[in-house]
């Protein structure tokens, strides 16, 4: 389950200045950290966001958990965006 929630985070070089994004969509991750840090819940985003689905918010939290315990980042490249991988 974790990989499916991680897989929601990706990056590429051409949007948002190569920051994690939520499902190649221009949501930053670091702005819906922000938003949920703030107290909105994951129902006031999405009224705001329709794009974003809870697990996107799941991914998010889990993401900055996952960063927050790692040794190590490496962002692995695909044709038109990347997945992280963070050990």
């Amino acid at each position: 389950m974790e990989n499916d929630l991680l897989k929601r985070i990706t990056v590429d070089p051409n949007m948002c200045h190569g920051k994690p994004v939520i499902r190649g969509m221009r949501y930053p991750v670091e702005m819906i950290l922000d938003l949920l840090a703030s107290g909105m819940t994951f129902e006031e985003i999405i009224e705001d966001y329709p794009d974003l689905e809870r697990e996107d918010f799941q991914a998010c939290l889990l993401f900055a958990v996952k960063l927050m315990k790692s040794n190590s980042i490496s962002v692995k490249a695909k044709e038109s965006a990347s997945t992280i991988l963070i050990r």
